[in-house]
C-alpha cells in the first residue's frame, strides 16, 4: 500500500499521479504500485512539486510495518533505535521566550474570555 499526500502542488502533478494512484481526497493518493514504480513516482513528485510539500508513506518489512519520506516539509523523519519518528521543530513566536512572555513583559487586565464570562456579551 502506498499513500502520497500533496499540499500546495501544481494541478498537473496531481493529474500525473492519477495515472497510477487513486485520488481519494484532494491531494491524497492511494494505491499499490511496485517498489520500482513507487520510487519513480516519488522522484517525479520531488522534481515537479515546486513550492509545495509532499509526503510518501508505504508498507515495508520493518518493525513498524511502514516507512515514509518527506519533501520540503518542516517535520522530518528521524531514526530512534530502529523506529522512524517525526521530529517537529519548536515554533518560536516573536517577542516570546520558551517559557512564555519575554522578560519584563506582562499582560494587563482581563482576558477576552474572562470579560465575556463576567460581563456577558459576545
Amino acid at each position: 500500500m502506498t499513500v502520497i499526500i500533496l499540499t500546495n502542488c501544481p494541478a498537473g502533478l496531481r493529474g500525473f499521479l492519477t495515472r497510477w494512484l487513486l485520488e481519494i481526497s484532494p491531494g491524497v493518493f492511494l494505491g499499490a504500485p511496485s517498489a520500482r514504480v513507487r520510487d519513480i513516482l516519488w522522484e517525479e513528485v520531488r522534481q515537479y512539486a515546486g513550492q509545495g510539500r509532499a509526503l510518501l508513506a508505504y508498507q515495508t518489512n520493518n518493525e513498524q510495518g511502514y516507512t515514509f519520506r518527506t519533501h520540503d516539509h518542516a517535520w522530518h523523519p528521524t531514526d530512534h533505535e530502529g523506529l522512524t519518528l517525526i521530529h517537529r521543530p519548536k515554533r518560536q513566536l516573536p517577542g516570546r521566550t520558551q517559557r512564555g512572555l519575554a522578560d519584563g513583559q506582562r499582560t494587563q487586565g482581563w482576558s477576552k474570555a474572562a470579560k465575556r464570562r463576567k460581563f456577558g456579551g459576545r
